[in-house]
């Protein structure tokens, strides 16, 4: 098992869990996750999961909620529960697809893309924020690790 310290990459056979790296990454994460929610939550009433739904139609209009719920990583029900309230608020419309009735087709409403445009805006603000304390090559050596590290995870 390798576990991280300050003198890096070590070998060990015990898990030291604050040091265990799917540990690190899950607690990252939800930090950051948490911490930009709160001023989304605070200046636009926006939950983690109808952010998630906002930012993912906003990128790739007219996935079905079972798409969306694959591309937020966030399971069926959470998605469910985001789109009826997004639906209810105005800030997505549904249609039906003609071939199959039963698949529904998401979109940002205008008052849904207003709302994007807006809190992408603070989420690139946060994220300039977060990443300035590393200089340049820090942030292309942190890009090329979670590159390959999802590679590796993907892996069967």
């Amino acid at each position: 098992m390798l576990v991280a310290s300050s003198k890096g990459i070590i070998m060990s056979d015990k898990l030291i869990l604050e040091n265990f790296m799917p540990y690190r990454l899950a607690r990252l994460s939800s930090t950051v996750s948490s911490t930009i929610a709160r001023a989304y939550d605070k200046e636009f009433g926006l939950s983690i999961p109808e952010w998630r739904v906002i930012a993912i139609l906003g990128r790739f209009p007219g996935l079905s909620a079972v798409e969306v719920a694959e591309q937020t990583f966030l399971d069926k029900v959470a998605v469910s529960r985001a789109v009826t309230k997004l639906l209810k608020s105005g800030r997505i419309d549904r249609e039906f697809a003609d071939a199959d009735r039963r698949r529904s087709i998401l979109n940002l409403s205008e008052k849904g893309r207003e709302v994007h445009d807006r809190v992408a805006k603070l989420a690139l603000e946060f994220e300039k924020n977060l990443l300035d304390g590393l200089n340049e090559s820090d942030i292309e050596s942190f890009d090329k690790v979670m590159d390959k590290l999802l590679a590796r995870a993907l892996k069967p």
